[in-house]
């Protein structure tokens, strides 16, 4: 199983518009942020219509088109960024369920079930504490890259 990179993405997107916004430049192309991430500029458009409709990118459209964050980067929490692209639980139970006759078979979904809450809660509390600001300032850090 690869692990999913959107998330990735999309705090990559957010960061290099918030660097970019303070270097004085209002809006950015998905050609131009494609280039910082390496990637196909419809990755990023894909990624900035998942945020867009978070709320957290506008759009400009006509003359000097592109893309602008919606609010300050003090004031995206990761966990913005994670719920506008990933919208299923971390975790999942059996599709289907396991037999109940066995000891194991009936007992693990409870079992499961109290572990996987309480590490998302655990995920969700991590992220809620950084910001893009946040990860701007670690990102330009010396050392950092």
């Amino acid at each position: 199983m690869s692990a999913n990179s959107r998330m990735t993405i999309a705090v990559h997107v957010l960061t290099w518009i918030a660097l970019v916004h303070g270097r004085g430049r209002d809006v950015v192309t998905s050609d131009q942020i494609a280039t910082s991430v390496a990637t196909n500029p419809v990755v990023i458009r894909r990624s900035l219509a998942d945020l867009r409709k978070a709320g957290l990118v506008t759009v400009r459209q006509g003359a000097g088109a592109g893309y602008t964050l919606a609010r300050a980067p003090e004031s995206i929490a990761l966990l913005d960024v994670f719920q506008a692209v990933h919208d299923e639980p971390l975790f999942a139970l059996h599709r289907s369920e396991p037999n109940q006759v066995c000891p194991v078979g009936r007992g693990i979904q409870p079992a499961l079930r109290h572990v996987y809450t309480d590490a998302e809660e655990a995920f969700r509390r991590e992220l809620a504490g950084v910001s893009i600001a946040d990860v701007l300032r670690d990102t330009l850090a010396p050392g950092s890259g």
